[in-house]
This record gives structure tokens, C-alpha cells and sequence, in this order.
């Protein structure tokens, strides 16, 4: 079901609030329906989560499908470890957590016992980045940095619903396993008002424009977007490159877009360290591609909590944030 999300509210709850702009479709538990379209014709797929169901929208598969899901309780190794158990019998499992508590409380057995043996375990990593405002303890602002030098495991950043819906019988049909950085409630959909299919392991442009090029990943393609089109109301046509996969990173894609007179632009709702904008630099780099690229992404350092809306406008990941930055650096002679 899509409606529309009303104007964000001054106020809102930390860990609940939406991170859908005003104006942007909003499709509910995108996860959970796509899981459950998929498990209905493949008996392989089983759930399984930390005692987070209903906050990682695996519910909605545990309710569907009762004898395939797994309750783990609030034990994140034990979760990681049933999986690569179930895995290597020839089950399909998705299992479900926080990202803070998948990076860095079950690292090891990320590592070892799921990217090690190369096997299909399917982690849906909720509260990525800066979505929820509850602090360090639970904004994983650093799990891509801290994921992606594990050899054998592919790390997904979808924009919205429709990445996530295309993306599950992708990730089903991944031999290995696979990190997604969920986005769950109320999700933004903004991606079908697009000529766009999610590819696993490929950027696409999303938008054309001469004018510049904003490569972006996750929540923030939808800012890119937004941003986009209200420059073009000013004469402004800006390129949108939505890298939804990050590893394997799509340099070719990448550094095909970047290598032009546009200026260029990296957005990203992650650590300026080790996430999209370390992926571009490093492509060009490895192509001897000289090109300065404006980053907007998080600092480093752990943030405040409070209010989501507010927070991102704080840290510069607000469609305003955003917009104001990237006029100031066209504007510039």
C-alpha cells in the first residue's frame, strides 16, 4: 500500500520517525512483503531475528510463515551462527538485527562462519547510518567501512521500496552471503517515478543532467533527486548515479560518469570514511583519474541524539542541507 507522507513534523520520536521527505510515496514493511512473495514458491528461505522482528519488518514473514521462522533472541552471534548452520544445509536465511549490532557486536562471525565458507546468509541490517536518533548506540554510521573489507560478502544500500522489492530475489540467487542496509516502516518509493530496475552489483543513472553529477547511495538518492529537481526549476540539470550496490563497487559505471566537466558530488548517509565516497575516489584513482569530488556524507565522529529532521539538517543530509551545499560550490567561479 503507497500514500503519501504528510510534511515531517518538528518533532518526532527517535527511533520510529520516517525518513521519507514531504511529498515523497511512502510503501509500509517493503521487506516483508517482498520476503514473502518470494518464500511462497522457494521452501528454502527461513527468517530469523534477534528479538527485533517487529522493528525490522521481519514480522510480517513470521506471521505469514510461523514454522520458518526463527527467534533468536537477543543474542546477535547466536543469530548469525543458526544461520550459517541453516545455510549450509541448503537454506535460504534472511536474518534480521540492527546494523550496529551485526557490524560490531557479531563481527567474527560474520567473518568467519558466514564470509569464510562463502554462503547465502542474507542479513538485513536495520538503523542504518543516520536513521534513528538515539545515539551511538544504535546509529551505525561506520558498517560500511567496517564491512567492506571482508572478502566473499556483497554490502547493498537501497534508496527506497522499490530497490528493496527488486533487490530480495536478487540476493535469494546470491551464492554468497550479503549485508542490505534496510530501510523498514514507512519507506520512501520514489524510484519507479523513474525509467529505474535495480542490477545487483550496478550503478545506474537514475537522472541525465549536464550541468553536474550527485553519485549517491541509500536514503540519500531520494535527497539527490528531490534536490535535482528543484534545480531544475532554476535552470539547473543535475545527473543522479545511484549506487545501490557497494560491494562490488561498479567502477566502470562510476568512473565513466565522473570523468567529465561536470562537478561531481558523493552523498551518503554514512561516515565520510570508508563508504561511497572512498569507493569513487578509489576507482579514480585506480583509472588515473584526476577529479575533485565534493563529499556530503557524515563526520567523523558519534553524533547527537534527538529528532531525525532535525539531526539532518545538523549534518548536512537534509534535501535543504543538500541543496544549499551544492549551489554554493556551482555558484563558485
Amino acid at each position: 500500500m503507497t500514500t503519501a507522507t504528510p510534511k515531517a513534523p518538528l518533532r518526532s520520536a527517535a527511533m520510529i520517525a520516517s525518513i521519507a521527505d514531504a511529498g515523497v510515496p511512502t510503501t509500509k514493511a517493503p521487506l516483508g512483503a517482498a520476503l514473502n512473495k518470494v518464500a511462497e514458491s522457494d521452501p528454502r528461505i527461513v527468517g530469523l531475528s534477534a528479538d527485533l522482528a517487529k522493528y525490522t519488518d521481519m514480522h510480517i514473514f513470521r506471521d505469514k510463515f510461523p514454522d520458518r521462522f526463527f527467534q533468536m533472541g537477543m543474542a546477535e552471534q547466536s543469530l548469525l551462527m543458526a544461520a550459517a548452520g541453516m545455510a549450509e544445509v541448503g537454506l535460504v536465511p534472511f536474518a534480521s538485527t540492527y546494523s550496529v549490532f551485526a557490524t560490531r557486536r557479531a563481527y567474527d562471525f560474520l567473518c568467519l562462519d558466514i564470509a569464510e565458507p562463502n554462503i547465502n546468509v542474507n542479513i538485513m541490517a536495520a538503523l542504518p547510518g543516520l536513521t534513528t536518533g538515539y545515539g551511538p548506540s544504535h546509529q551505525a554510521t561506520e558498517d560500511i567501512n567496517i564491512l567492506r573489507g571482508i572478502p566473499n560478502l556483497t554490502i547493498i544500500d537501497p534508496c527506497d521500496a522499490v530497490d528493496i522489492e527488486q533487490a530480495i530475489p536478487q540476493l535469494v540467487d546470491t551464492p554468497g552471503p550479503t549485508y542490505t542496509r534496510l530501510l523498514r516502516g514507512a519507506v520512501p518509493r520514489i524510484l519507479d517515478q523513474y525509467d529505474y530496475e535495480f542490477e545487483l552489483g550496478k550503478a545506474k543513472v537514475v537522472r541525465p543532467g549536464d550541468d553536474a553529477l550527485l553519485v549517491s547511495s541509500g536514503l540519500m538518492t531520494m535527497r539527490a533527486l528531490l534536490v535535482a529537481e528543484e534545480l531544475s526549476k532554476q535552470g539547473i540539470e543535475v545527473s543522479v548515479l545511484h549506487c545501490a550496490t557497494i560491494k562490488p563497487f561498479d567502477e566502470e559505471t562510476v568512473a565513466r560518469e565522473v570523468n567529465t566537466d561536470r562537478p561531481v558530488f558523493t552523498l551518503e548517509n554514512h561516515t565520510v570514511i570508508g563508504g561511497l565516497f572512498s569507493c569513487v575516489a578509489e576507482a579514480l584513482a585506480k583509472q588515473g583519474i584526476g577529479k575533485k569530488i565534493h563529499h556530503i556524507a557524515l563526520p567523523d565522529e558519534f553524533l547527537a541524539a534527538g529528532a531525525l529532521p532535525t539531526l539532518h539538517d545538523r549534518y548536512g543530509l537534509s534535501k535543504n542541507a543538500v541543496l544549499e551545499r551544492v549551489l554554493q560550490e556551482l555558484k563558485k567561479p
